[in-house]
């Protein structure tokens, strides 16, 4: 007895070896078992407990124990596990046990020290997300393409210098995240992954990209930005449903010529884009943000004004000494950058003035033309000389009542747009307290909404029956609630407000979100998770009087701030 009690080696070789063969507390395994879920995410485990690969198979200890149960502790009614969640250990293997859970629809491996994977990966035939980024994987098995339910596929932060030839199989995958590896190239197969919505390929070594991409017609984001791309195909303006195309920090000279018909977004900055071509920019029907910073464009051609529905254009850091006063005649411009240009002739301070003040000028430098006339409707009209603008209506599904310094917006104009599909609102550049009430009348067509410069105090809950929302553009002093609710948003544009605040758990539930804009607000401070809100592609920060991050780290850019964000998450 004594040489037990004293045994101060054998007790801490017990010690030892219970730490080598990490267990699961029996509760959360009996919970498990009820539930279907399994969540040992951030427990410092270095393998998968064998008992967890055995859940449904073996016989609970309490079957063993106890010869009556409750209603709750039918063991033997058992749920399969659905879900397991291992993230953010330290596990290097993955055991071919796996395939003794074949319910999983779910399987998180995200943060860990894996290098490979089991074969028997592709016996999970119901798994629907599979999880694995930011491990150290150089290849995938090849039977990981037979995984006929897949829908997600996250693979970012890894070290894999090509995926499978067979990933094509993957007929319902709808998310593929595969940022942050060392791909050259991809498979010749990537375009019979058909049912593809979102695409992520940054900070890869992509030179060039597959003409088979045209056939994912329902991707409608594809992020290829820091890669090695020196053109685009032109192929690519067969993917019908692509809404936001990000290109930044790659080698292109040109900008692509691209009439991919829903493409509202297209970021090229950070390239070396010399000149805007007419051809190209008229490809451009329905874009709505153009980003061209960090290029070497000297010149703005007057063929700027084909794109009608152009909301923000950033000519940040380029070589224009010169803007031609046609620019002013865009009709829903209500940002635009031009910081780090040479320009000449006009003033600093009108520059400094913001965006309204530089296309007020430039306006006034409009020679006076004849109006062109088509069937009797304004072919092209300021908002100032016409209260119905029957062209802007029919043709451009464009309601436009913009720089009245009104309280209100005429009910004849809403009148004169009964019963047309309005997709874009323009009621910028004014007196308005509150949204239009009248707005609802156009709640299955509206997708993007311009209120900015008003005096809006308050944001109606009716902004939520607008089911086709995409953009919106508001001033306020607060983050409006009900933006937080408007789960289909993919644009949000607060810049100069007074803004004081936002909470990153509310915008981690806007999904769709790509864009969002607080520059020139009154945020003190950043709260790091807003990292986490990992939709965002457009981060913009600029202007507030919070002290970290620095601005140096703004200054990188979206990808670099949101990283340092998430770096500053307590654990």
């Amino acid at each position: 007895m004594s040489r037990f009690k004293g045994g101060c080696k054998d007790s801490l070789a017990g010690f030892k070896v219970q730490t080598a063969e990490p267990t699961v507390p029996y509760g959360l395994l009996k919970a498990a078992r009820k539930s279907g879920q399994l969540n040992l995410s951030g427990r410092g485990l270095k393998e998968v407990p064998q008992n967890v690969y055995r859940l449904n198979i073996d016989t609970p200890e309490e079957a063993q124990q106890n010869v009556s149960f409750g209603a709750a502790d039918r063991w033997w009614e058992q749920t399969d596990l659905t879900k397991l969640l291992l993230s953010s250990n330290q596990i290097t293997l993955l055991s071919d046990d796996i395939s003794l859970l074949p319910g999983l629809t779910t399987l998180d491996l995200h943060d860990n020290q894996l290098s490979s994977l089991p074969s028997a990966l592709g016996e999970l035939q119901n798994l629907q997300q599979l999880r694995l980024s930011h491990n150290q994987l150089d290849s995938l098995p090849v039977e990981m393409c037979t995984l006929k339910n897949l829908r997600s596929l996250t693979l970012q932060q890894n070290l894999l210098e090509n995926l499978p030839e067979d990933l094509g199989q993957l007929a319902n995958l709808t998310e593929l995240d595969a940022s942050s590896n060392q791909l050259k190239s991809l498979p010749s197969s990537f375009g019979c992954l058909v049912s593809l919505q979102k695409v992520n390929l940054c900070h890869n070594q992509l030179s060039g990209l597959p003409d088979s991409l045209a056939r994912l017609t329902n991707v409608k984001l594809l992020d290829c930005s820091d890669n090695q791309l020196t053109e685009i195909p032109e192929s690519l303006s067969e993917m019908l449903a692509l809404e936001q195309l990000y290109l930044r920090h790659n080698k292109l000279r040109f900008l692509p010529k691209l009439p991919a018909p829903a493409l509202k977004e297209l970021y090229v900055g950070n390239n070396q884009i010399e000149q805007l071509q007419t051809e190209q920019l008229s490809c451009l029907t329905a874009i709505s943000l153009l980003e061209l910073r960090n290029n070497k464009i000297k010149i703005v051609p007057e063929e700027i004004t084909l794109l009608s529905t152009l909301t923000r254009l950033d000519l940040t850091n380029n070589d224009i000494t010169s803007l031609p006063a046609s620019l002013s005649l865009l009709p829903n411009l209500n940002v635009l950058l031009l910081e780090g240009n040479p320009l000449r002739g006009i003033r600093r301070d009108i520059l400094s003035k913001g965006t309204s003040e530089l296309l007020k000028y430039l306006r006034g430098r409009v020679k006076e033309e004849p109006d062109k006339t088509d069937g009797g409707d304004t072919a092209m009209m300021l908002p100032s000389q016409a209260r119905v603008n029957v062209h802007d209506i029919k043709t451009l599904k464009l309601l436009a009542y913009s720089d009245k310094q009104a309280g209100s917006i005429p009910e004849e104009l809403f009148d004169g747009a009964a019963g047309q599909s309005i997709a874009t609102v323009n009621f910028s550049k004014n007196q308005l307290t509150s949204v239009p009430p009248r707005l609802v009348e156009f709640q299955s067509s509206l997708s993007e909404v311009n209120l900015g410069f008003n005096r809006l105090i308050s944001c109606s809950p009716d902004i939520c029956k607008l089911l086709q929302l995409t953009h919106i553009d508001l001033r306020f002093k607060s983050f409006p609630d009900v933006l937080y609710e408007t789960l289909s948003l993919e644009t949000i544009l607060l810049a100069n407000n007074q803004v004081c605040e936002v909470d990153p758990s509310r915008l981690m539930k806007l999904t769709h979100l790509s864009t969002l804009d607080l520059a020139n607000n009154d945020l003190l401070n950043i709260p790091p998770e807003l990292g986490l809100c990992t939709s965002l592609r457009c981060l913009s920060l600029e202007g507030n009087p919070f002290r970290t991050p620095r601005a140096a780290i703004v200054a990188k850019g979206t990808d670099a701030l949101m990283e340092y964000l998430r770096s500053r998450i307590p654990t």
